[in-house]
């Protein structure tokens, strides 16, 4: 699939990851094409699922969810079992759960008002899922960098050649 995005696709993605909610003219203009080309090319994009869906950042401090920790969830099951896995991506204060290699079962990134609210989810909610064996947590201080755009390197020159020609 990677190798199918040329340059304009390639440009088109950088700038829906920067701002989803640029006009489909916006986008056109950008990459010097007509509208409805533009229009097509975005749509087969979703069509493909390289655009998965747009979304809206929210502050987590005017939401009263400033606490990001990571935690590290041990569990009982089996090799290839995701469960408690599937449990804890319900969790709404859990906004991602990553099954990892090692002697955890599971890296979750959650969002809580405060380390009281940390240590309830963690009894209550997390502890409450079958097979799960313990969890060890970390808190983030401050945050550097949070960001879900992907990088997106120009296509390979022998694939940009090869277009050329057909």
């Amino acid at each position: 699939m990677l190798d199918d995005l040329d340059a304009i696709d390639r440009s088109l993605l950088d700038l829906l990851q920067k701002d989803g909610r640029t006009s489909n003219a916006d986008l056109a203009r950008a990459v010097k094409m007509a509208p409805s080309a533009v229009f097509e090319r975005v749509r087969r994009l979703e069509r493909d699922g390289v655009i998965r869906g747009y979304s809206t950042r929210l502050d987590p401090r005017a939401l009263e969810c400033s606490l990001l920790a990571f935690v590290l969830v041990r569990t009982d099951e089996r090799t290839g079992e995701n469960t408690a896995g599937a449990e804890l991506a319900r969790v709404p204060e859990v906004l991602e759960v990553h099954h990892v290699a090692g002697q955890d079962s599971y890296l979750v990134k959650v969002r809580v008002k405060d380390p009281e609210s940390l240590g309830r989810l963690l009894r209550e909610r997390f502890g409450a899922i079958r097979g799960v064996r313990s969890t060890q947590s970390t808190i983030a201080l401050e945050t550097l960098k949070e960001d879900t755009a992907l990088p997106l390197e120009p296509p390979p020159a022998t694939v940009q050649k090869e277009r050329l020609r057909a």
